[in-house]
């Protein structure tokens, strides 16, 4: 069961990335689960749900925790009962978790699709954008934007942001492979360092 990528992101955070290979007969094995989450995988209605839910648990094995290390709040983010920071993201045969030792951290991995430009002004000011000719660009840019602004919503961790009105990612060159975004809600900014990488037609966006 490989792990498709391994991030150092600095010396205490890192990104790890799994592709889904495997049948859920081997990804159950070698992984503790308690008996909440194995009722939530039980629950699951798509195989390629319940596939992603097991595969983070093989990627918290890699970095020393198990599924009882893992607790969400009330408004669904995971936290580890240590205090250490993490975050989680599955998108069909991908998913990932970024993890921290230090300061708080979100991912996102999303399947670059064409829907992207039917809903791209709900969550961004697509004029910005509408320099871009080539609409492969342009889907890969925005797709971009929604992980960057999804990472840092899931930082925040609260339902009341919204991603156009609160959340604002400075604009970027696909060669950088990394930007900047802002939270300003209620008064305060909060500021935060983004970094994006594509593979086989995907888009994995971290902030920290």
């Amino acid at each position: 069961m490989p792990i498709y990528k391994t991030l150092t992101v600095n010396e205490y955070t890192k990104v790890l990335i799994w592709k889904i290979e495997e049948s859920l007969k081997e990804l159950s094995e070698g992984i503790f689960m308690t008996k909440q989450s194995q009722q939530r995988v039980n629950q699951m209605k798509s195989d390629l749900h319940q596939k992603g839910f097991l595969s983070i648990r093989h990627l918290l094995k890699e970095i020393g925790y198990t599924d009882n290390d893992l607790e969400y709040d009330e408004y669904g983010k995971p936290h580890l009962k240590d205090g250490k920071y993490i975050s989680i993201t599955h998108s069909f045969t991908f998913c990932a978790i970024i993890f921290s030792e230090k300061q708080p951290v979100g991912i996102d991995i999303e399947k670059q699709r064409d829907k992207i430009l039917k809903i791209a002004h709900k969550f961004t000011p697509i004029q910005e954008y509408r320099t871009i000719a080539n609409t492969d660009a342009l889907i890969s840019k925005l797709t971009i934007v929604w992980g960057a602004k999804e990472s840092l919503y899931k930082i925040y961790g609260k339902k009341s942001l919204l991603f156009r009105d609160h959340i604002y990612i400075e604009d970027f060159k696909f060669e950088d492979k990394k930007t900047t975004g802002e939270i300003r809600y209620k008064g305060e900014t909060f500021l935060y360092n983004i970094c994006f990488l594509e593979f086989e037609g995907f888009t994995c966006v971290y902030a920290f």
